[in-house]
């Protein structure tokens, strides 16, 4: 009887040594109560705590979480409702505080996330709330955080998913983004189009520039050509003064010759001339024009005898003479 009592006895010890052993996983922590107080903390691995003294507590995981906040309705600051919804990411950084400081944590956590969403989002417009998430995500990360620091947790980041707007405000704001398009597309078009007439005023100025540019070049010419013309016409006119004063008959036949010229020149080239006829012999203008070229050499200073063509009678010569 002794040797059953014996293996009983080994059997109990078994147990108990198998029931005073706990296997923590990794990534958790266990509450080790003594009596129902709490005592230590057993880390993950292996941990012995004797049985029926002591007992795992809470079970909690330390590692980084992630809790959805479901959709909330809220109204703006200008009386706006919108729909949003989001997430937070959060540690444990103290498995006592975080089993025994707050009952129900993750409860807790998405109350104060709630309540904290609507408090930050209603005081602003509508118009901060689309444009400013950063900002909002930052605000209720710090409230947040601060309010779970007795709990013993670290809230990490709290991301807003998405904010819907009604249906009518969607709509209000893409007319409003057409509207806004439609200004800057006028806008650059009158702005090219400003451009553009710039640019043609300046080359309608610049080419006027040239234009009075040519002109009054050509009008000094032709003014210089019409001074040069003249001072010929005065020296010649000088000249036959001259040869006048001497007693030279050939000078009175230039001028003679010059109208006779003229004359002839128009009964040519007029467009309803069909026949020339010559009021004169060929042989008398001829004559005429040779003396034209005597008096010229003669103002030229070359001697008169070098060259003489056999005398003709002028046309107002005295035939009888």
């Amino acid at each position: 009887m002794g040797i059953p009592l014996l293996m009983l006895v080994l059997l109990v010890t078994i147990i108990y040594l198998f029931a005073s052993i706990k296997i923590v996983r990794q990534g958790y922590q266990y509450t080790i109560e003594y009596f129902g107080r709490f005592t230590s903390t057993a880390q993950p691995g292996f941990n012995f705590f004797p049985a029926f003294l002591y007992r795992v507590g809470r079970k909690v995981n330390m590692m980084e979480q992630v809790l959805d906040i479901p959709g909330q309705e809220i109204i703006t600051k200008d009386n706006a409702m919108i729909s949003t919804d989001g997430v937070v990411f959060f540690q444990v950084l103290d498995a006592a505080k975080a089993a025994y400081e707050v009952n129900d944590l993750y409860n807790a956590i998405l109350n104060l996330v709630t309540t904290n969403l609507r408090t930050v989002m209603g005081s602003m417009d509508l118009d901060e709330t689309l444009s400013k998430r950063d900002e909002i995500n930052g605000r209720l990360l710090t409230v947040i955080d601060d309010a779970t620091t007795p709990w013993g947790i670290k809230i990490t980041r709290v991301e807003i998913k998405d904010i819907r707007p009604p249906q009518d405000i969607i709509n209000a704001m893409a007319r409003q983004m057409k509207a806004e398009r439609e200004k800057r597309a006028n806008i650059l078009d009158a702005e090219g189009a400003r451009a553009s007439e710039i640019l043609r005023s300046e080359g309608e100025k610049e080419g006027q520039i040239l234009q009075a540019e040519g002109h009054k070049e050509a009008a000094f010419r032709d003014a210089e050509a019409r001074e040069r013309e003249a001072q010929a016409e005065a020296k010649a006119t000088e000249m036959v003064s001259q040869a006048i004063a001497t007693g030279n008959a050939q000078a009175i036949n230039y001028f003679v010759a010059q109208d006779y010229v003229k004359a002839v020149e128009k009964f040519a080239t007029s467009p309803n001339a069909k026949t020339i006829l010559f009021p004169v012999e060929a042989t008398q203008l001829i004559g005429t024009l040779g003396g034209i070229g005597a008096l010229a050499k003669e103002a030229l200073g070359e001697d008169s005898q070098a060259f003489s063509p056999p005398p003709r009678k002028g046309p107002f010569d005295n035939q009888d003479t």
